[in-house]
């Protein structure tokens, strides 16, 4: 069942590394959607394993999709190299390894084009991989944008914007390009809509690159993304509110350590910690 009126051309942007065992479900995902008007940029950007093979037989039978090699240099530059090659007026990111609902181009872009005031949609997410279940995901707000981000990279946007905003920092390229990105189109207060119904598949699998990062790289990261969007932060967020919601944060931190229960919990927990660490010896 497709739309009547398919006009806009969307393209599907797919950075991929090393995920030769991946991609070929991802496309598949792409290839199986209502929404017809699609094209689809796969970087390959740097691949030593069997990606190039997997990809070309794909482009073999469809002409929608287009396989380009690079040397790796991070998924911001596959990204806006993608988006470079692009012919579409719309713009959705996906990850190699995760997959679209076949309803979710149609859905998506049914909402940007009847709604010039939205800048991004995107929609509920399900889990698979080393975890399943609903993606909880906070409802949106620019000031909670601001503190964490709340959209996955997987949502459409126009390339209007994309190129407005002068695309992803290729200098985060230890993550969070993607919220980053987030804040520069939308830093405006611009709208962001989210589909009630889960159309994105999130691939969760151990050793992912957000994952592992450390405090450390954390703290670099958001000191960066904090650098890029000062204005924006010192507008939203007052110095003295901030200390207030981290004086409060102690407050409510120490009394849970100090309730009964917490204390309960922690003799409980005490016995079971020991067995598990004399099996580390």
């Amino acid at each position: 069942m497709t739309t009547a009126n398919q006009n806009t051309k969307i393209s599907v942007i797919i950075p991929c590394y090393n995920y030769g065992h991946y991609i070929k479900a991802c496309l598949e995902s792409v290839i199986a959607q209502t929404y017809l008007n699609w094209e689809c940029i796969v970087i390959d950007n740097g691949s030593t394993d069997h990606t190039a093979n997997v990809v070309k037989s794909f482009t073999a039978r469809d002409s929608r999709i287009h396989y380009y090699y690079t040397e790796q240099k991070g998924v911001s530059f596959a990204r806006n190299l993608a988006v470079k090659h692009s012919e579409g007026d719309y713009i959705l990111p996906l990850d190699a390894d995760d997959k679209i609902a076949p309803t979710y181009l149609e859905k998506a872009e049914k909402i940007l084009s009847g709604n010039p005031s939205i800048k991004v949609v995107y929609c509920d997410a399900e889990l698979f991989g080393a975890a399943s279940g609903k993606w909880v995901l906070p409802e949106y707000s620019l000031r909670d944008l601001l503190i964490e981000n709340s959209i996955f990279c997987t949502a459409l946007y126009r390339k209007s914007d994309f190129i407005t905003a002068g695309g992803y920092d290729q200098e985060m390229k230890q993550g969070f390009e993607d919220w980053d990105f987030w804040i520069r189109i939308l830093k405006d207060g611009s709208k962001v809509y989210k589909i009630p119904q889960a159309l994105f598949n999130y691939h969760i699998k151990s050793g992912s690159r957000n994952s592992s990062l450390d405090a450390e790289k954390q703290l670099a990261l958001r000191r960066q993304i904090f650098a890029n969007h000062k204005h924006i932060y010192e507008q939203t967020f007052q110095m003295g509110d901030v200390l207030f919601d981290n004086y409060q944060l102690k407050r409510e931190l120490k009394s849970i350590k100090e309730s009964v229960d917490f204390k309960l919990g922690k003799k409980i927990l005490a016995p079971l910690r020991f067995v598990k660490n004399l099996f580390k010896k």
